[in-house]
């Protein structure tokens, strides 16, 4: 059976697993008026894990995360929008607290059992009351319809929600797989300003869960980047209820939900990085021949982050040598007399030597929206995929003006 005949695209987003609510407000963090703040509930209380920002400076929310997360049931992740909470000192941290007490208390539940999440400008104080005020409207419209409403209320600069969802048949039964993510700038490998929750009502234990995020999150978020700026609050949370009865059991169950939950991660990542600040193309990046993993990872990484390689993408230039150039200096172990390198089925390089190809098929390639670079670094077997994104003068405008 291949991977599609047991994975089924359904809607529903974060809340099209069983057992799990979600809902939106307005708390007027944001300047814009604009709902700011989400909750998603977990009823029964679900297993959990999360992966979590590499960045030494790291948000409140995420030190709160680090300490409950895996260590016991989760009920309740509150997320705000449009303040990050992030180098708040004490105060943030005693904000984010206070926080998530409140809103234990609220669904009659241990303070242990609610995390928080913030994204938005870094060094302001949440406040706090004005949160605390519309608590009261998050709980009462806790919906398992409010996938959708709390998708857009986590966005910032997002130009549009980002939810995804399956259902997944394993030996034991259908279980379902939804999450919704949000994100649009400093968004680069080992996590992003990037929030995502991905729920499933399959019965998991939180140690079962950990490697298996780990591994999703390295092939999905951990591969796209925009602007290659890694974010002090990047968080992702994987939560399963165990509504559904439908227990982890064998190999084949296995394969297919762990297929499942990457193939969720993945369309998650990708919305965030086609819904990039400014951008008007996405790019894959496929690294071929590495002499190991790790070497072809690297390649794929400096080709996507190259700013010369991504302003050649924003304007369609055939300057492949860039490319070239971006995996020379990563580090990699290649061969330069055996290189090739091709736009999607175009070939500029083979074997070294480079490849005259028409000027009007390539500059085909190169407008269109969505195209893959293939790169052959001619030293052994391994490979890797990035996705990249052009780099615009809309880019910067964005990220020069932005305050909410």
């Amino acid at each position: 059976m291949n991977e599609e005949s047991f994975i089924t695209e359904i809607g529903g987003g974060v809340c099209a697993a069983l057992g799990v609510r979600a809902s939106a407000a307005t708390a007027g963090i944001k300047e814009s008026g604009r709902p700011d703040m989400a909750l998603i509930e977990f009823n029964p209380p679900a297993e959990a894990a999360g992966v979590f920002t590499r960045n030494m400076v790291c948000a409140a929310p995420v030190v709160l995360c680090r300490e409950r997360v895996g260590k016991g049931p989760l009920r309740a992740v509150l997320v705000n929008s449009g303040i990050a909470n992030a180098y708040t000192g004490k105060r943030g941290l005693d904000d984010a607290y206070r926080l998530c007490r409140e809103v234990a208390g609220l669904l009659g539940c241990p303070e242990e059992e609610v995390i928080m999440s913030s994204t938005g400008l870094i060094g302001r104080p949440l406040p706090v009351e004005m949160m605390e005020a519309a608590f009261g409207s998050l709980i009462d419209s806790l919906s398992g319809k409010g996938g959708s409403p709390a998708a857009e209320a986590i966005m910032t600069t997002d130009t549009r929600p980002k939810e995804f969802a399956v259902s997944v048949e394993l030996p034991g039964g259908t279980v379902r797989i939804g999450g919704m993510s949000k994100g649009a700038g400093m968004i680069a490998p080992n996590m992003a300003t990037m929030l995502a929750y991905v729920t499933t009502d399959v019965v998991l234990s939180a140690d079962a869960m950990a490697p298996m995020l780990r591994a999703a999150a390295d092939v999905s978020f951990n591969c796209v980047t925009i602007d290659g700026d890694t974010s002090t609050n990047d968080t992702v949370i994987l939560a399963a209820t165990g509504a559904s009865g439908v227990q982890m059991e064998g190999e084949e169950a296995l394969y297919r939900f762990e297929s499942a939950i990457r193939r969720v991660c993945l369309e998650l990542a990708l919305a965030i990085v086609r819904d990039g600040e400014g951008v008007t193309k996405v790019v894959q990046v496929q690294i071929e021949g590495g002499a190991c993993v790790e070497d072809a990872r690297r390649a794929a990484r400096s080709v996507a982050e190259s700013l010369l390689v991504k302003t050649a993408i924003n304007g369609c230039l055939p300057n492949w040598g860039r490319i070239l150039a971006a995996a020379g200096y990563s580090g990699a172990d290649l061969e330069q007399d055996s290189m090739s390198l091709r736009f999607d089925d175009i070939e500029v390089v083979r074997k070294g030597t480079p490849v005259d190809a028409p000027d009007m098929l390539l500059r085909g390639v190169l407008e269109r929206a969505e195209y893959t670079v293939t790169l052959d670094l001619g030293a052994g077997g391994a490979s890797a995929v990035f996705w990249t994104t052009d780099l615009s003068a809309e880019y910067v405008r964005i990220n020069a003006d932005y305050r909410t």
